[in-house]
């Protein structure tokens, strides 16, 4: 056989095998979709109010955006959900109450953070936001390119107004045991490369990322019975819980940071 017709014949091999793969992986895909289903419903607990009111003061303000982990699906009492976590840990660590604001949205995808910023009122100055997102960039094959632009835009959109922002980047989706390999290998890879992507962005742009992947991934590849919730694709109490918890020291220090430079944190009452 000529070399030609050996490069040839190699060839046809190579394009059927990545036709396989896809056909393979889209296969997985809906396996994975009809394991998950929509057990939770698509809308999220409306947690939005002044937590820790007693403390006294004005509020801090704190916004939620993103898509549903940050909404909060999958908790079943408003004070589960991830931004009622933050704020309650959040005021007990300032000493102030804090106001939550939710314009997260669940299935968002990182394209639609400028929608949620347009969705807020004109004169709204929060004065950190929390932004957790990529999630469904990965399970909708969105270029990570084009999920930091949209990211880079959010947060400087927030610092121009003053607001100090904290990045939850994209959490690991090789600890979804409902995704069958290896589709779940795949995400974990893409979802990977997308974390370190999102934590570039946030630092040239001007705001701290938490690359929750390492901070939590392991507890809820360990124990996903208790990190997980009904649908064993969103956080339960527990996963919120933890994935809150390795958020509030970086929250923490963006609201000190807002009161030392002058930003819009308003000065506790005496």
């Amino acid at each position: 056989m000529s070399r030609s017709r050996v490069i040839a014949v190699a060839g046809l091999g190579l394009a059927a095998c990545a036709v396989g793969v896809r056909v393979l992986l889209a296969r997985q895909a809906a396996i994975a979709r009809r394991r998950i289903g929509k057990p939770l419903g698509e809308e999220s607990i409306d947690a939005d109010r002044v937590w820790r009111r007693s403390l006294g003061g004005e509020p801090v303000e704190l916004l939620l955006l993103g898509d549903s982990l940050a909404a909060g699906l999958g908790a079943e009492r408003r004070k589960q959900t991830l931004g009622a976590r933050l704020a309650k840990d959040l005021a007990a660590r300032v000493r102030r109450p804090v106001r939550l604001r939710t314009a997260a949205v669940v299935g968002a995808e990182s394209p639609d953070l400028g929608g949620q910023l347009d969705s807020l009122p004109d004169d709204y100055r929060p004065d950190v936001a929390v932004i957790v997102v990529g999630g469904n960039d990965v399970t909708h094959r969105i270029p990570a390119s084009v999920s930091a632009a949209h990211l880079g835009d959010a947060i400087t959109r927030l610092r121009v107004k003053g607001t100090q922002v904290v990045v939850g980047t994209c959490p690991d989706l090789g600890a979804l045991r409902a995704v069958p390999q290896p589709l779940r290998r795949l995400a974990a890879s893409i979802s990977r490369r997308l974390a370190a992507v999102q934590a570039e962005t946030a630092a040239g742009a001007g705001a701290d990322a938490v690359d929750l992947r390492r901070a939590v991934g392991a507890m809820f590849s360990d124990d996903p019975d208790q990190m997980f919730s009904l649908d064993r694709f969103h956080p339960s109490a527990l996963g919120y819980r933890r994935t809150a918890e390795a958020l509030l020291p970086a929250v923490h220090r963006a609201v000190e940071r807002g009161v030392r430079s002058g930003d819009p944190v308003t000065p506790p009452a005496r």
